[in-house]
């Protein structure tokens, strides 16, 4: 025993991450299988909460995403290109969190196999066939931007030289691409949140401003995710090199998006107090004061916006390397909770709709084992993606030629771990 301790503490501590996670991912496998085998009934959701922690998942996973259109659209459309290595990571995370949302619809869906008919069966008034069109779309979109990082790195040109020469002539059309994937980005980004409100029989999701929130919230996290990233890479290998003024930068912005996200979330759920609406206020009461409360107040609302906007917004705290990477965490923290807070409130509470009355019932969810089991192995999955991506791929290195803009940045200050 004390030999194979031995033998443990001599292994790289890269290696043992990955199989920590190779351990996750082999039970969700398992997870998976007997869920597509046997169907939904293995799991808690049912006919009144259909959309349960794999949805969760999903909707966070899109968000947390969101920093590679938001990026690259400044980078190859503002011209903001002292910001391109930044975008290249982005694109990269992307990449990992529209695979991951597809993994958990592929799951979540009932009839996984069947993936491919909202390609051939147009439903044009359906506001899921858009995000579907769009999710697919902008992840085709992503494939061809990450094509250049991949050709980058030695061991693929070496290997594979003309087809590294190939990927590698894709990032000309980058401007483009950068277009396109803001236009998909921005549809189903909102159209996300539309999905919600548009379902007038849950009165506290009917409302035309969910997909403010939707989009509001993604561009928070989608940078905070990318930012947190790169200095958690940095810090935890040499192979991550960033230059800490430009993530400071993106971290004021947040920090202003913050406040914005704020302003809307807060008009968003006290303005349903005006009037009394049958299941909208008991919705509203649950959020505020029942069994959602703490994951609103506390992760939401003070810890994932209020506490992290002072953090960013301030100099003296935004400076401090890892008080800004609290604070980022804080950011993608709060913006999971929010997914979470608004996919279970309009599913809990119901209405009977009976001829003499309009009344508001309760029920309840608890995600079962085998869905904690398949969504830590997307989560994994998620982390391991990453994880050979800065190894293999070099995403995080801000020390990549960039293309000049009109008025050239000063050079940069690399360093493994900026600022500590």
């Amino acid at each position: 025993m004390t030999a194979r301790l031995q033998q443990l503490r001599r292994l790289p501590r890269f290696w043992l991450w990955v199989g920590a996670l190779g351990v996750v991912l082999a039970v969700a496998a398992a997870a998976g299988v007997i869920v597509l085998w046997k169907g939904l009934v293995v799991t808690n959701l049912n006919d009144l909460v259909p959309w349960g922690l794999w949805i969760a998942i999903d909707l966070s996973s899109i968000a947390l995403s969101a920093g590679a259109f938001l990026l690259c659209a400044a980078v190859y459309l503002l011209g903001l290109k002292r910001y391109q290595p930044v975008a290249r990571t982005a694109t990269f995370v992307g990449l990992i969190g529209y695979s991951m949302a597809m993994l958990c619809l592929f799951m979540d869906i009932g009839q996984p196999f069947r993936f491919w008919h909202a390609l051939i069966y147009w439903n044009t008034h359906s506001v899921l066939w858009e995000v579907t069109m769009c999710i697919m779309s902008y992840f085709t979109v992503l494939v061809f931007e990450t094509m250049p990082i991949v050709a980058g790195a030695g061991w693929f040109k070496r290997r594979w030289p003309r087809l590294a020469g190939w990927m590698s002539g894709v990032h000309h059309y980058a401007p483009f691409l950068a277009l396109i994937g803001l236009g998909l980005s921005s549809l189903h980004q909102s159209s996300l949140g539309a999905t919600y409100g548009v379902l007038k029989a849950r009165p506290i999701w009917y409302k035309p401003d969910l997909s403010v929130l939707f989009i509001l919230s993604a561009a928070a996290a989608g940078p905070a995710l990318t930012v947190l990233a790169s200095m958690l890479a940095a810090r935890l290998t040499p192979k991550a090199r960033v230059d800490d003024s430009l993530l400071e930068r993106i971290a004021h912005v947040i920090g202003w998006v913050l406040v914005g996200y704020l302003y809307f979330r807060f008009w968003d759920a006290f303005s349903m107090t005006y009037t009394y609406w049958p299941g909208r206020n008991e919705g509203l009461d649950m959020l505020t004061g029942g069994q959602l409360a703490f994951n609103f107040w506390v992760g939401e609302i003070l810890l994932g916006a209020l506490v992290p906007a002072v953090l960013l917004l301030v100099p003296r705290f935004r400076r401090l390397p890892w008080l800004r990477m609290v604070a980022l965490a804080l950011v993608v923290g709060g913006v999971v909770a929010y997914r979470w807070d608004i996919n279970l409130v309009g599913q809990l509470v119901l209405l009977t709709y009976l001829p003499t009355e309009i009344a508001a019932r309760y029920t309840t969810y608890t995600p079962a084992l085998i869905e904690w089991a398949v969504g830590a192995g997307i989560v994994a999955y998620g982390l391991l993606a990453f994880s050979l991506g800065v190894r293999y791929l070099n995403i995080v290195d801000h020390g990549q030629p960039v293309e000049a803009e009109a008025h050239p940045a000063p050079a940069p200050a690399l360093s493994p771990a900026a600022g500590d």
